[in-house]
């Protein structure tokens, strides 16, 4: 908890510089346990939403959030780790200000904040929300815009989470799927996303030589769902393979190896019984 000596100039200037003590023990910490470079950045706005896929936005007004839903900034990534401690003393004089006010208990505006699925991001107002993480507040006040995105924000903790969302909306692009179908196709390695868009399609223009008829995507996204993923998963299942990867993966991986054992697009018997012996 902040010190409190009913001096407010003096906690508030107490506040600053442990934020900014705490923000250099952070960074130091995360290099000496080798973690990822990401680990204490905060989450750029516009990279996420480009990974995610914009679909639209709407106003929802003045809520309370709470605090450890901000992740990210729109403009200011650089001022604050993704803690919101200052990283540098530029903005101190705005900082103590701020923090000898709430400390006096008087009224700040609300912040201004993105909603991407549960985690907001600070277009003004990021001041405010350093000096609340500093009090040891839990909640602010916030006008909240949300961002509608094609794919969900579930998933994202840090900067390179966004690589997989990014590739998982590329297949979206090219495998249009229906919301209830996308639900069942969850990759962890990001590149997974790109193999399966190529094996959609491949599955697609054989269907299409088979009938002698042009087929868009939509159309080939749906019947592959239901006339390969779906029966192939069950098979895949029912006889036990691959047991330890999602459905995705383990379709992935019985294609993969049929093909290498068998040099087929086809499913019988003698197939399943051959990547029995290798799952």
């Amino acid at each position: 908890m902040p010190r409190d000596t009913g001096f407010p100039d003096a906690d508030a200037e107490y506040d600053f510089l442990r934020a900014r003590r705490r923000q250099v023990l952070a960074r130091l910490s995360a290099w000496l346990r080798r973690e990822p470079d990401d680990v204490n950045i905060m989450l750029p706005f516009d990279e996420v939403v480009a990974a995610l896929g914009r679909a639209g936005e709407r106003r929802l007004g003045l809520q309370v959030i709470p605090l450890e839903s901000i992740v990210g900034s729109v403009d200011r990534a650089r001022e604050f780790d993704r803690r919101f401690r200052p990283t540098s003393a530029q903005s101190r004089q705005r900082w103590e200000r701020l923090a000898r006010a709430s400390r006096r208990g008087e009224s700040t505006p609300p912040i201004d904040v993105y909603r991407v699925g549960e985690l907001h991001f600070v277009i003004d107002g990021h001041h405010r929300v350093s000096v609340a993480h500093a009090l040891g507040l839990s909640t602010i006040d916030a006008t909240v815009t949300e961002i509608v995105t094609r794919v969900p924000a579930e998933g994202i903790r840090l900067r390179g989470d966004l690589i997989t969302k990014d590739y998982h909306r590329v297949f979206l692009d090219r495998v249009p799927l229906s919301q209830d179908r996308r639900a069942t196709i969850s990759l962890t390695d990001p590149w997974d996303y790109t193999e399966l868009s190529e094996a959609v399609e491949a599955w697609g223009f054989r269907l299409m030589q088979d009938e002698q008829r042009f087929l868009d995507r939509p159309t080939v996204a749906r019947r592959w769902h239901e006339e390969e993923f779906t029966p192939v998963v069950e098979m895949v299942r029912q006889a036990g393979i691959a047991t330890n990867r999602s459905n995705a993966e383990a379709y992935l991986w019985a294609i993969g190896e049929r093909y290498r054992l068998i040099r087929s697009h086809h499913w019988d018997d003698d197939v399943l019984t051959t990547l029995r012996g290798r799952g």
